[in-house]
């Protein structure tokens, strides 16, 4: 089998400025920087001048000396913690930004779907930019024109074809745009996150399209996500990154596994300060705990306690759309549940208020069998952006004490079937 992609050295550094200045490298960012560097170039020459040297600047290595390949047709999982360096990998394999050292091959046209608004002409039609974008890949226009109505098919986003996609939502943005990068020709397709933008049945459905897209054609799919279950399904090996190197490369199961058992914390809490919290200008992310019903932080439960999820946070602007919860996923990667709060969902919930706030969801008794769980925090307005989709940062575990009869629970632990354990009552038919 041939190869698609080859990594070889590769090294990428930022310099990060302070003084309140920060770093850019979206595709709009490093454009706007390189305009701003050449007009300040003058003025820092007057500067310097009369002013003694600060060190204002420091260097930062996101991506440190990796290598690796990838086979044609390969389903390629590339996970790690936020600023782990994935992001960065995948803007320099799109050629988005150079790396610093290093070099990568790719075997094919490359295309890719990496943050909401880059790819297409803001003024342009959904029309013209599906015409655009077949052209930058080097296509006649006679054979976008065959793949036109698939695209307009799969995207559902027909009724909106001849409107500039400045007025599209970021729903529709990014169903088009993955219509365009998975049905016109290109032999690797990389995709960040953004998909997670769309809703649940259209992620399944881009899912299910990457799958095809590569037994079919023996096209090359790489795919960042913070979603364990997601990559488990598509993937057939998974590459971890953490602080700039590769931790594990191996099968996607395997990696996964590892991963949440050792990038977790098992202290049963976990607090940020105020320059380190998880948020942007509407919420942070203060602290995470997990409690017993007496509110005291634990880590390992029977099956028969309740446990409580407890999240910390501020609110700086109140948001009707606000969504604030958590992932649990088991020690597999399977997201075994989703719980969220949203204030205007139930009159009988938490009503948030702007400064802080402190709500818990509580897991039922009898529901989780044995095993080690792990919790994702996800805070969204809801399906129009993500403010905190993080990868499992807490982890707790179960040991089994209710079941059937006590051999099975005392002997059959480890056998135990199902991903979990509930117990509900059986009834008489009447």
């Amino acid at each position: 089998m041939s190869i698609a992609i080859k990594v070889e050295k590769l090294s990428k550094s930022y310099i990060i400025k302070h003084k309140g200045e920060s770093v850019n490298d979206s595709l709009s960012g490093v454009i706007t920087d390189k305009i701003k560097g050449t007009l300040q170039k003058s003025k820092n020459l007057i500067k310097n001048r009369s002013s003694p040297k600060a060190k204002s600047k420091e260097e930062f290595w996101a991506l440190n000396d990796l290598n690796f390949e990838i086979k044609r047709g390969e389903r390629v999982g590339i996970i790690g913690h936020n600023g782990a360096g994935k992001s960065t990998l995948l803007k320099i394999l799109s050629r988005i930004t150079e790396p610093t050292t290093g070099r990568i091959s790719t075997n094919g046209r490359v295309a890719s779907l990496l943050e909401v608004g880059t790819g297409f002409h803001p003024e342009l039609s959904g029309r013209e930019n599906i015409y655009l974008n077949g052209a930058i890949l080097g296509m006649h226009r006679s054979e976008i024109k065959n793949k036109f109505d698939e695209i307009i098919s799969f995207s559902e986003v027909g009724k909106f074809l001849d409107t500039p996609v400045k007025r599209y939502s970021s729903g529709m943005y990014v169903r088009l745009a993955f219509a365009v990068a998975a049905y016109l020709e290109s032999e690797i397709l990389i995709v960040d996150e953004v998909l997670s933008v769309g809703d649940a049945q259209f992620q399944k459905k881009c899912l299910g399209k990457m799958q095809d897209i590569s037994s079919e054609g023996e096209r090359t799919v790489l795919f960042v996500s913070h979603n364990m279950q997601a990559i488990t399904n598509l993937c057939n090996r998974a590459i971890l990154i953490n602080k700039g190197k590769i931790i594990q490369d191996d099968k996607a199961s395997k990696v996964i596994q590892n991963y949440l058992m050792f990038e977790t914390s098992k202290s049963g809490f976990i607090e940020w300060n105020n320059e380190d919290a998880l948020g942007d200008s509407t919420i942070k992310l203060r602290g995470i705990k997990i409690l017993d019903q007496a509110n005291n932080i634990r880590n390992h439960f029977f099956s028969k306690s309740k446990i409580r999820i407890q999240l910390d946070f501020e609110i700086f602007k109140m948001d009707d759309l606000l969504v604030i919860g958590f992932d649990l996923t088991n020690e597999d990667g399977i997201v075994i549940f989703r719980s969220y709060h949203h204030d205007s969902k139930q009159d009988d919930w938490p009503h948030l208020k702007t400064g802080n706030n402190s709500i818990y969801y509580e897991i039922p008794a009898e529901l989780l069998r044995e095993g080690t769980y792990h919790i994702s925090p996800k805070i969204s307005l809801h399906a129009i952006k993500w403010i905190i989709n993080s990868d499992p940062i807490l982890s707790f575990d179960i040991e089994l004490n209710h079941g059937v009869s006590p051999y099975w629970t005392y002997y059959n632990k480890s056998n135990r079937p199902g991903i979990i354990s509930l117990i509900a009552p059986w009834k008489n038919v009447e």
